[in-house]
């Protein structure tokens, strides 16, 4: 599986943006997805969890009610959609798959149990 996330920029202060992460090599309907970031001198953080058929979402505390995790199974897409941005959100937002029969799981918000990891891609909001 491969993952290809895209969508990052530059943005101002309460803007939004639209991630998508697009995986290749397998069907991953039945794959946990997450998005995670990693701020330089920081340790990389859950910012948003899909449990398989997408009935259970995590959110971490700071971008609840911010932020939105989907996933599109026809188009072997997840998406982070992030509403009014904060300074504090600029990081390196990486998208990954936890394979059912893969990693130990230890839950959404360990990364040492996804499988798949995409590139990351750069979030900068300026204030």
């Amino acid at each position: 599986v491969q993952l290809q996330a895209s969508g990052g920029g530059l943005v101002q202060a309460g803007g939004s943006l639209r991630l998508s992460c697009t995986a290749s090599g397998r069907t991953f309907s039945n794959y946990a997805m997450g998005w995670f970031r990693q701020a330089p001198g920081k340790t990389r953080e859950l910012v948003a969890g899909m449990i398989w058929s997408g009935s259970s979402t995590y959110y971490a505390d700071s971008v609840k009610g911010r932020f939105t995790i989907s996933r599109d199974n026809a188009k072997n897409t997840v998406y982070l959609q992030m509403n009014s941005l904060k300074p504090v959100d600029t990081a390196i937002y990486y998208c990954a798959a936890h394979d059912p029969h893969g990693n130990t799981w230890y839950g959404p918000r360990v990364p040492t149990g996804y499988d798949y990891w995409g590139q990351g891609t750069q979030v900068t909001v300026s204030s």
